[in-house]
């Protein structure tokens, strides 16, 4: 089986997994998720921190992205473009959230460019698994690749977190060129870290 067949059964196992996880068993792994990520010194010390609103089953980010408010850091959330690149935009909170393309809820408040991303401290990246390499299988949509790349290009270095159920921390994800490992992985039974930081 090649990388991308590999890539999409592995996605067609995890996302029926999470059908099956009720509005209960999301709401509690994302209050999980929020006590675990705030641990991070890297989510401590951020001013600003790139997250996104979790849809379907998800982990939960609501309870994280309140907490982050809560200590004044400034929340940017994706939003979808037609050509699946991401712009972004200020959270100013859940009653400034509005339906888009997809199911997505994206803010309702001015878009700050695609290239906003490159000033956030940390990034959180949705995932299906992730390997211990710190190799993340995404959604196969492309969006956050095109992240990934425009962070590299600009020469920024922001810690890159993936927010993950337990049992999603595999052996081996399949991995292709364009692929980038994360720093570290959010699970709410833990933190799991990958590749050092460079200081």
């Amino acid at each position: 089986m090649n990388t991308d067949a590999s890539k999409r059964a592995l996605r067609r196992r995890h996302l029926t997994m999470r059908s099956r996880l009720t509005a209960d068993d999301i709401e509690t792994a994302g209050a999980a998720l929020a006590c675990r990520a705030l641990e991070l010194p890297e989510l401590a010390g951020a001013a600003t921190v790139a997250a996104y609103v979790s849809m379907g089953g998800e982990p939960g980010t609501h309870a994280l992205r309140e907490a982050l408010r809560a200590r004044g850091v400034r929340v940017l959330l994706p939003v979808l473009l037609e050509d699946d690149d991401l712009d972004w935009g200020e959270d100013e909170g859940p009653e400034r959230l509005a339906p888009a393309r997809r199911g997505l809820l994206e803010p309702e408040g001015p878009r700050l460019g695609p290239e906003a991303v490159t000033g956030a401290d940390v990034v959180l990246l949705p995932g299906l698994a992730v390997d211990r390499r710190g190799m993340r299988l995404g959604r196969g949509g492309g969006s956050y690749d095109r992240v990934l790349a425009r962070l590299a290009a600009a020469g920024a270095d922001p810690a890159l977190v993936v927010l993950l159920y337990d049992g999603e921390l595999l052996d081996e994800v399949p991995e292709e060129a364009h692929d980038r490992p994360v720093h570290a992985a959010v699970t709410p039974s833990g933190l799991h870290r990958f590749t050092p930081r460079p200081r």
